[in-house]
């Protein structure tokens, strides 16, 4: 059984909170899909839009069908899920959790849909920067707490080398 003070206990949960935060809110998106279609101006610079990826990241392999890509997600999930076992960082586990989370998150589109729900549409002028989900979100948030964590690991090894 897992202590839930433990980083996978956090992990999880967070993975979990993650998936539901995603698709909650690619629900009100898709409900609304006619009313989106066209761009709803939110502030100055963003929009909420409707739109569906097949692809990745900007579009990247677009036209690969579907399961490839969900599979893909898929067996990075299960070595994230095996790195967040291993791991004894919270900061790290909430990493791992956040990036599990968003990917899951995104494979779920791909089975239902056959491509991502995306929705948040960020522009500055005419240049629009590719619309993206939630999902989207926690997984680059996730990347970035784990090259934090590196950066925190290291002044760490540096200060005890600095000890001896």
């Amino acid at each position: 059984m897992t202590n839930m003070n433990s980083p996978r206990a956090l992990g999880l949960t967070i993975a979990t909170a993650a998936i539901i935060a995603d698709q909650a809110t690619k629900a009100v998106v898709v409900a609304n899909a006619g009313a989106l279609g066209t761009g709803i101006a939110v502030g100055p610079g963003f929009n909420l839009v409707f739109g569906r990826n097949d692809g990745v990241t900007f579009g990247m392999l677009g036209g690969v069908p579907w399961w490839g890509l969900a599979l893909l997600a898929l067996g990075i999930c299960l070595w994230l899920t095996v790195m967040l076992y291993r791991s004894d960082s919270r900061i790290e586990a909430l990493a791992y959790g956040v990036i599990i989370g968003g990917a899951l998150g995104n494979v779920i589109d791909r089975v239902r849909f056959g491509g991502v729900t995306d929705f948040l549409d960020f522009y500055v002028g005419r240049l629009h920067w590719p619309a993206f989900n939630l999902a989207d979100v926690f997984v680059v948030c996730g990347v970035g707490l784990l090259l934090l964590a590196s950066v925190l690991e290291r002044r760490k090894d540096n200060s005890r080398v600095g000890q001896e």
